[in-house]
Order: C-alpha cells, then sequence, then structure tokens
C-alpha cells in the first residue's frame, strides 16, 4: 500500500472576503473528490482571504499508481482555478 500526499498553495488576488475564498475552496474540494476520490481539505491560512492552502491524500496499490493519481488531481486544479500557484509540495509514502 502505498500513500500519496500533495499539498498546494493558491494564491487568489481576486478574493476579498472569507465568503468568497469559501465557494472556491468548496467548489475545488467538491469536484477533486468527486472527480478523483480523494480527500482533499484545506489545511493553512484559514484567515488570509487570498491565500488557499490545499491537500489532497489518494491510496494506491503501487508507487507508480499513487504518482499517477497526484499528477491527474494536480493537473485538474491546475485548470480548475484561475489563482496562481505558489508552491506544491508532493510526498510519495
Amino acid at each position: 500500500m502505498v500513500v500519496g500526499v500533495v499539498k498546494i498553495k493558491i494564491h487568489t488576488p481576486w478574493v476579498h472576503s472569507l465568503k468568497e475564498k469559501r465557494m472556491v475552496v468548496k467548489s475545488l474540494s467538491a469536484k477533486a473528490r468527486n472527480q478523483f476520490n480523494v480527500s482533499i481539505a484545506e489545511v493553512e491560512d484559514q484567515d488570509l482571504h487570498q491565500s488557499v492552502v490545499l491537500a489532497f491524500a489518494c491510496v494506491a496499490g503501487d508507487t507508480a499508481h499513487a504518482d499517477s493519481i497526484c499528477d491527474n488531481v494536480l493537473n485538474f486544479l491546475e485548470n480548475n482555478t484561475e489563482g496562481d500557484i505558489v508552491s506544491i509540495e508532493r510526498e510519495i509514502l
């Protein structure tokens, strides 16, 4: 069993309230969860309007499959947000 964990930080300059941020986070999280069956949540900077830090995890049978799932989710998040990706931390356990 292999676990893939990824943390992605997104800068959202158009967000000016926590309500707007919550809409962005809920939308991205729900879409990724439904399409890829991964666990995803906002893990840092909950009080900052223009910073979204999401982390997701997947479980796979081997390293190649976990890598593939992480790549697909990252591509999905990059293509479905208007924000700028600041950093990506990736770990396969």
